[in-house]
């Protein structure tokens, strides 16, 4: 055999064995004598002979349109790893778009091993976490005044007994009253604060 059958040059020329057929039966194909397909020949009579407005075009590709939000994304990324930034309504390149990603992938690795060795905590684990110790730190305090109380009157009225020569007493009542005042105030100083969690 020296050419090509019906079925290699439709899968030669992309298209099926039926519009092949049709073609040698409007003898728009060059046949060598026992039949088979001369492929050169008959692609330069194909050329020649069709139609071009008959011919199918393969469709465009559809490109779907990208977000806004996704170009200022792979523009914040790139931004951040110091890489070039896609220009202002200039678009976003293909490689700048893969390597956004690839640098977001392995930020999202980092932070998945990171939590594995529990160096990472989750940000509400983290905030009970805070709020929890806060509170007890709040409870000690509204408690240290009945405990420290008593002491510091025995050492007050000791030191002032012996700067004036005379016997002074601080009652440990009045200074827990003293002490409590204090340090409410300053607990409600500290309730104003607001920590920043972004």
């Amino acid at each position: 055999m020296q050419g090509m059958s019906e079925r290699q040059y439709a899968a030669h020329v992309g298209l099926s064995r039926g519009a092949i057929q049709k073609a040698k039966a409007a003898e728009r194909l060059v046949l060598y004598p026992d039949g088979s397909i001369n492929a050169a020949a008959s692609d330069a009579l194909r050329a020649e002979t069709t139609d071009p407005s008959k011919t199918r075009k393969p469709p465009p590709p559809k490109l779907k349109p990208v977000p806004e939000a996704a170009v200022a994304a792979v523009g914040d990324t790139l931004r951040e790893q110091g890489l070039a930034v896609p220009a202002v309504g200039g678009g976003t390149t293909f490689l700048q778009a893969k390597t956004a990603n690839e640098v977001l992938k392995a930020q999202e690795r980092r932070i998945r091993l990171q939590k594995l060795k529990g160096e990472l905590i989750e940000r509400a684990r983290a905030l009970a976490l805070v709020f929890r110790l806060a509170r007890e730190e709040r409870d000690t305090w509204v408690n240290w005044p009945a405990r420290a109380a008593a002491l510091m009157a025995a050492e007050l009225s000791a030191s002032c007994s012996e700067a004036t020569g005379q016997q002074i007493t601080v009652e440990p009542a009045a200074m827990q009253k003293v002490l409590e005042k204090h340090v409410r105030a300053h607990l409600d100083e500290l309730a104003e604060v607001r920590p920043d969690f972004r």
